[in-house]
């Protein structure tokens, strides 16, 4: 049996949608397809739905051509999202038939009918996830059908809407682009508006478009690692009763940051359904504690973990000492050191959050993947931290030191073989992927050790700091490499957890 709106009666393992549901209108235009979008926003639509909070479907713009969207149409654009983790230590496994989409249009095949969506006095809202690579600017022409960039396609789109409601305050949409880049809400309002000059649209629509309609930055976090292997989704399928084509598979955890005021607040009002959504003025704080602490705690980890012998993250959790390690560099060291004013208790809470997820049995995060331009994560997400840490608290920060001597013996190339660098460590060949791998190859042929820790701290043409000039710092990094080289790497973290004891 395979989901659809038909075999929904069939179905007794899940609790179905309420059949009002889809009754409702199109609220929502939303462009991508990704499990991201399915995996967050459009979970938090569906679950505002089922409590009448926000009534509205989402009409979902396929951009591109690779794929197909006959999936959605075979299965009434219903699927499985299913949720497993850890929260607060409890393990949660929940299983919702999704029913947040109304229907998948092709913008290649179906462009008229889509912006026949602008038509529609309900639509109110548009989401995009185009990845980064989408939210730039292209010379576009945003009268062909349809045009070539997303922001070209928003641009006709909201042009058209412009057109229908004769340039009704009323008429502005919010557009809210998840894609994860800095500012993303402001960057796509830069582009459309300049595509605007470009494409020559007269000054009302203009005026109109910065005046009526609302682009909010928003930041999105949740892991979504979308269709599982085969074995489990064989597995799940028999324990749900039914087969499904888009069955998805996400974390417990889940935030949407969305900058804006009360307007924002009444137009999303699916945001009261559940505490993941947040709305407010600046959500510089939320960016700050993902970028610190999960990503950075990701970053000052990754090498020790991999040299370790870890293979995943999880992998890396159910090690006692190196649990200890990591959760002391990001409660510890890291919480301390964000350069932003921020609770210690939000920290705290946000970071115990974190460590759940790290330690996720349905989610495998490999080190080696979390290594890629590890020099260049190191720089945005650590070192601010290193510096704001050391004015903080004046004291080297023991974690964050071990964490740094792994990344330095981590990028240690033995080989180039066309134009790719290797590593290797107790035998085992690994490859580097570092835009400063020929940097390291030719320090780490060069210098001792500590000659190397010495100098590599003081590039400040790396670093745009004298990271030698932190007391201690230095020293802390030089014993740790030692200890790493002469002792091993497992006896090096177990001997940091007892020296922290």
């Amino acid at each position: 049996m395979n989901l659809s709106k038909y075999t929904l009666k069939n179905i007794t393992t899940v609790a179905p949608p309420p059949d009002a549901i889809f009754d409702l209108p199109e609220k929502v235009l939303q462009f991508g397809t990704g499990v991201l979008l399915r995996g967050l926003p459009d979970y938090f639509i569906d679950k505002a739905n089922r409590q009448g909070l926000f009534n509205g479907r989402i009409v979902v713009v396929k951009s591109t051509d690779a794929g197909g969207s006959e999936a959605f149409d075979k299965q009434d654009g219903l699927y499985t999202l299913c949720i497993r983790g850890l929260d607060n230590g409890r393990k949660i496994e929940e299983n919702i038939i999704n029913s947040s989409i109304s229907r998948v249009l092709s913008a290649k095949n179906e462009w008229k009918e889509i912006l026949q969506c602008a038509h529609n006095p309900h639509m109110q809202i548009i989401i995009s996830n185009t990845t980064e690579v989408g939210i730039q600017l292209v010379q576009d022409d945003i009268h062909k059908h349809p045009p070539v960039s997303y922001p070209g396609k928003l641009l006709a789109f909201l042009l058209e809407r412009y057109k229908a409601f004769d340039g009704s305050r009323q008429s502005g949409m919010v557009i809210v682009p998840t894609e994860l880049i800095p500012d993303n809400g402001k960057k796509l309002e830069g582009i459309v508006l300049e595509l605007a000059h470009l494409n020559g649209l007269d000054d009302a629509f203009i005026q109109w478009l910065e005046n009526c309609n609302y682009f909010c930055n928003s930041l999105v976090d949740r892991i979504v690692p979308g269709k599982p292997d085969a074995a489990t989704r064989e597995q799940l399928e028999k324990q749900l009763g039914y087969t499904d084509e888009l069955l998805t598979m996400s974390e417990v955890y889940r935030l949407w940051a969305i900058e804006g005021g009360e307007h924002i607040q009444s137009v999303l009002s699916f945001a009261g359904v559940d505490e993941g959504v947040v709305i407010a003025p600046d959500i510089n704080l939320f960016r700050e504690l993902k970028l610190r602490m999960l990503n950075g705690t990701h970053t000052l980890s990754c090498g020790l973990a991999w040299l370790a012998g870890f293979d995943t993250v999880k992998h890396a959790m159910d090690d006692a000492a190196m649990q200890n390690f990591m959760a002391g560099l990001m409660l510890q060291e890291i919480g301390a050191g964000i350069p932003y004013e921020v609770a210690p208790q939000t920290a705290a809470d946000f970071g115990r959050k974190v460590l759940d997820r790290f330690a996720n049995p349905s989610i495998e995060h490999h080190w080696i993947n979390i290594t890629m331009q590890y020099t260049s994560k190191m720089k945005m997400r650590n070192v601010p931290v290193i510096t704001t840490y050391f004015k903080r608290c004046n004291a080297v920060p023991a974690n964050i030191s071990l964490g740094f001597a792994a990344y330095l013996l981590f990028l240690k190339p033995v080989a180039k073989k066309q134009d790719i660098y290797y590593g290797e460590w107790q035998g085992k060949e690994y490859l580097i992927q570092d835009d400063f791998a020929a940097y390291f190859m030719d320090k780490w042929s060069k210098l001792s050790a500590s000659d190397l820790v010495d100098e590599v701290l003081a590039d400040t043409g790396l670093w745009g700091e004298d990271l030698s000039a932190l007391p201690g710092f230095a020293q802390a990094v030089k014993d740790n490499l030692n200890a790493l080289l002469t002792q091993g790497v497992m006896q090096t973290i177990q001997q940091n957890k007892k020296e922290l004891a």
